[in-house]
């Protein structure tokens, strides 16, 4: 993937991501440079972030640190393979103690 490429679909995630968290109304801010922090109630944090050399997303949440790469037409935890989307609905669904849905 060239970096063009992973801009490209980067901006794509954060901007669906976005959206998603409105419409779940989760507390979160977007910051220039692509870093993303949801805050529960409890305190806690979720944060999502680009690591455009590695062409990955980040994510660090109370259950651990993840690295998410595109494959295959979708964002996929590099351990786990999980969807990024999915991963993030149990993370926040985990850290908010209510199901969360950023369909």
């Amino acid at each position: 993937m060239t970096e063009s490429e992973y801009a490209q679909q980067a901006d794509a995630f954060f901007k669906r991501l976005d959206h998603a968290l409105e419409a779940a109304d989760i507390d979160y801010e977007l910051a220039a440079g692509g870093i993303l922090e949801m805050e529960f109630d409890d305190g806690s944090k979720i944060i999502v972030n680009r690591q455009t050399p590695m062409r990955e997303i980040w994510v660090a949440a109370k259950s651990g640190g993840f690295h998410f790469h595109w494959q295959d037409g979708e964002w996929r935890d590099t351990r786990s393979g999980d969807e990024l989307f999915a991963a993030l609905e149990r993370m926040a669904s985990q850290q908010s103690g209510e199901k969360v849905s950023l369909a």
